[in-house]
C-alpha cells in the first residue's frame, strides 16, 4: 500500500506523508496527521467535543503550539509542567492544533441555540399553564357543591375544565393528532385505560381526549397549590408508591368507582421511561379490568417523550404528537390482558419509530 496516497477534504486536496519512524502524538490525546501545503482539516475531540485543527508543514509556524523531537519521549513534555528538550530539536515536522473558533464571537455549542429555545418554550410552558390553572380552578371550586350533589362518580363539569386548562396549555407548542376515536366506550361505560408513559405532557395528552377517567397519582402532588387542588376536585387516587397497603387501598378505591359507572386510566409501567423503550407492565390494572368485567382499552402516546423527556422537565422541544386508541379488550385472566394491551401498544410504537 502506497502510504503517500492523496486525499481530497473541503474541496482541497493534499497528499499524505510516510509517517516516520515514530508515530506523532500528544497529550491529551489527539492524533495528528502530517500532509503537504499546509492543508487545514476539522477534526473532533472526542474527550472535550470540540472540533480543533490540525495542520503539518515542512517549515516552522510562528502560531505552532508545540515542537515535537522523534527521539524524545512526548509523554515527558507534559509530566508536570514544560520542559525544553537540551537536544536539538527537530524541525523537520512541526504540529499546529488549535481549538477552531474559541472566544470568537462566532463560537457556540453545536446544541446551544436549539436548548436555550427549548429552555424559553419550557418556561412560558409553565407560566401558560400556572395562569390557566389559577383562573379555571374558579369555576371549578364553585361549581364543585353541585357536582357532588348531581355527579359524585364521573365529574364530568370537572373534567371539562380540566380539558380546557389542557388543551389551553398544549395549544400554542405542539399539534395533537388523533387515530381511532371510534373506538373509545361510551361516556357513560366504565373502563379501564392502559398507556405508554414517557413524559410529564402524558397527562395533558389525555386529558384533551375530554373523558372522565380517574386518574392515580402521587400523594405529594395533592399538595401542590392549584394543582392538587384540582386534583383533588376531580377525584384523582391518591397512592404511596413504597407502601403495599396504599397499593391495595389504591385497587379496592379504582374497583369501586368502576363500580359507580366511572373510567381509571393506568401507567402499568409505573414510572416515565427515559430512553423511550417500552417497559413492563405491572398487572394492577388488568386484575382491575378482570374483576369489574370492563374493557381494557389500550393507548399509545407518540412523541411526548421526544417533545419533553423524562428527567428534563424544564425543556420543552418543538414537535407533534400522536393518540392512538385501539380497540377494548376483553377477558377474564389479568395476565392475557396484560400480554395482549403491552403487545398492542410496543407494536405500535415500533410502527411509529
Amino acid at each position: 500500500m502506497d502510504l503517500s496516497s492523496s486525499f481530497t477534504h473541503s474541496g482541497q486536496r493534499g497528499q499524505f506523508v510516510p509517517p516516520s519512524s515514530r508515530p506523532l502524538g500528544s497529550y491529551c490525546g489527539f492524533r495528528f496527521g502530517c500532509f503537504l501545503n499546509e492543508q487545514s482539516i476539522e477534526r473532533y475531540s472526542g474527550r472535550y467535543c470540540l472540533p480543533h485543527e490540525t495542520r503539518c508543514g515542512s517549515s516552522a509556524h510562528p502560531q505552532a503550539h508545540g515542537l515535537f523531537d522523534h527521539k524524545q519521549n512526548l509523554g515527558r513534555l507534559f509530566s508536570g509542567r514544560y520542559r525544553h528538550s537540551k537536544e536539538k530539536v527537530s524541525r523537520d515536522v512541526i504540529v499546529w492544533s488549535e481549538l477552531t473558533g474559541t472566544g470568537s464571537a462566532g463560537a457556540s455549542y453545536p446544541l446551544g441555540d436549539s436548548v436555550s429555545s427549548s429552555k424559553i418554550r419550557g418556561i412560558c410552558f409553565y407560566i401558560i399553564t400556572a395562569c390557566a390553572a389559577i383562573i379555571l380552578f374558579v369555576p371549578m371550586l364553585l361549581e364543585h357543591p353541585f357536582v357532588l350533589m348531581f355527579d359524585r362518580c364521573r365529574r364530568k363539569a370537572h373534567y371539562f375544565v380540566a380539558k380546557a386548562w389542557a388543551s389551553l396549555t398544549v395549544a400554542p407548542f405542539m399539534k395533537i393528532k388523533y387515530e381511532g376515536l371510534e373506538n373509545l366506550p361510551s361516556t357513560d361505560a366504565p373502563a379501564v385505560f392502559v398507556s405508554n408513559h414517557q413524559s410529564f405532557l402524558d397527562i395533558y395528552t389525555l386529558l384533551t381526549l375530554g373523558r372522565s377517567f380517574k386518574f392515580i397519582s402521587k400523594t405529594s402532588i395533592f399538595l401542590y397549590p392549584i394543582i392538587g387542588w384540582a386534583m383533588f376536585l376531580l377525584g384523582v387516587i391518591p397512592l404511596k408508591r413504597m407502601d403495599s397497603r396504599s397499593q391495595l387501598d389504591c385497587l379496592k378505591r379504582c374497583m369501586a368507582v368502576i363500580k359507580e359507572g366511572a373510567s381509571v386510566c393506568f401507567f402499568p409501567e409505573g414510572t416515565r421511561s427515559k430512553d423511550g423503550q417500552l417497559g413492563s407492565f405491572k398487572k394492577g390494572a388488568f386484575s382491575v379490568a378482570a374483576k369489574t368485567g370492563v374493557p381494557v382499552v389500550p393507548i399509545t402516546l407518540v412523541g411526548t417523550g421526544k417533545i419533553m423527556p423524562a428527567g428534563m422537565e424544564g425543556i420543552l422541544n418543538p414537535g407533534s404528537v400522536k393518540v392512538i386508541i385501539h380497540p377494548p379488550i376483553l377477558g377474564k385472566d389479568p395476565n392475557t390482558l396484560c400480554s395482549e394491551a403491552r403487545n398492542v401498544i410496543a407494536n405500535e410504537l415500533v410502527r411509529h419509530a
